[in-house]
């Protein structure tokens, strides 16, 4: 599995950190402009990526106050699980997004960097959502 991660700092209590990154309507603030046609009720997500694939998502897990676990709701081209995990700090809470991907050496070379641009884009994004 090849792994894309992205940390930051928040300055909120870390249970509501949690409660944000739990519902998945609150997930549409996080993507980037070339999400489209975004729907979503509070496990799952459907959205389409501008001149690429629609993909579905659903919550696979969840642990109160520590981690969001979500997954494909259908087959995906590859196998992929994006995960928010969160802990308290001093100030606040820390949260590490992290996409782990089952990606071949083609789908590498054109994923990588697509994939860690969303991984930072998708944290800064929950820093001004929550600040």
């Amino acid at each position: 599995m090849t792994k894309f991660e992205s940390k930051v700092n928040i300055s909120r209590p870390v249970n509501e950190v949690y409660d944000f990154l739990a519902d998945m309507n609150n997930h549409r603030q996080l993507m980037p402009d070339e999400v489209l046609d975004w729907t979503s009720n509070v496990d799952e997500a459907s959205f389409g990526i501008k001149n690429m694939v629609k993909l579905s998502l659903k919550v696979a897990a969840r642990v109160e106050n520590q981690e969001i676990r979500i997954v494909p709701a259908v087959k995906a081209p590859f196998d992929v699980v994006l995960r928010w995990s969160l802990s308290p700090t001093a100030d606040g809470a820390t949260a590490v997004f992290t996409i782990e991907a089952d990606l071949n050496m083609m789908m590498k070379m054109m994923a990588s960097g697509s994939l860690k641009k969303l991984v930072e884009h998708e944290t800064r994004s929950l820093a001004s959502a929550l600040s």
